[in-house]
């Protein structure tokens, strides 16, 4: 500690002493030049940022209190509608399987609609649209695959599959 308390002295005394070299007019104006430097490193570093940052802040405001709002209604939104019971699918029937299979484009070999499951059977159909079917049916009629075999045929994309569908209830 003493020797940085001597360092320390040493650097005041060479100071003093460069200071007490210059003549009163060069102090003068080393003093005005250094607080002109003083005032600007404060302003550039706590004053300017803060200033420009609560008008920033001030324009930004009512735009973000809009978001805050829209977020709270769609919240409001989202609880009545979980709130809601579920829309129940239709029930199964042959002729709105077959309905949705022609709107698809897809031809069957054999279609069987039985209560809740659905054993259809297809030869060389566009793979892309056997899946584009499923996923309809998934989303429209809660249906999921309980039993599949794809295998590929003739030309690209062209696929034989026999599949076993099963609706699902809301108790489950």
């Amino acid at each position: 500690m003493a020797k940085l308390h001597d360092a320390i002295n040493g650097y005041r005394a060479a100071a003093a002493a460069w200071w007490g070299a210059r003549t009163e007019q060069e102090q003068r104006m080393l003093a005005i030049g250094g607080t002109v430097v003083g005032l600007g490193l404060v302003w550039g570093v706590l004053v300017d940022p803060a200033l420009s940052g609560r008008a920033r802040l001030q324009k930004e405001l009512p735009q973000l209190n809009q978001q805050v709002a829209e977020l709270q209604a769609l919240a409001g939104e989202a609880s009545q509608l979980a709130a809601q019971p579920p829309v129940q699918p239709q029930p199964l029937s042959k002729d709105g399987v077959a309905a949705r299979l022609q709107a698809a484009g897809l031809v069957t070999q054999n279609l069987a609609v039985t209560g809740d499951y659905i054993k259809v059977e297809f030869k060389g159909v566009p793979f892309a649209g056997l899946v584009t079917w499923l996923d309809a049916m998934r989303r429209e009629q809660r249906v999921a695959v309980q039993e599949g075999s794809v295998t590929q045929q003739g030309p690209a994309g062209q696929v034989d599959a026999n599949l076993t569908l099963r609706q699902e209830s809301s108790a489950q």
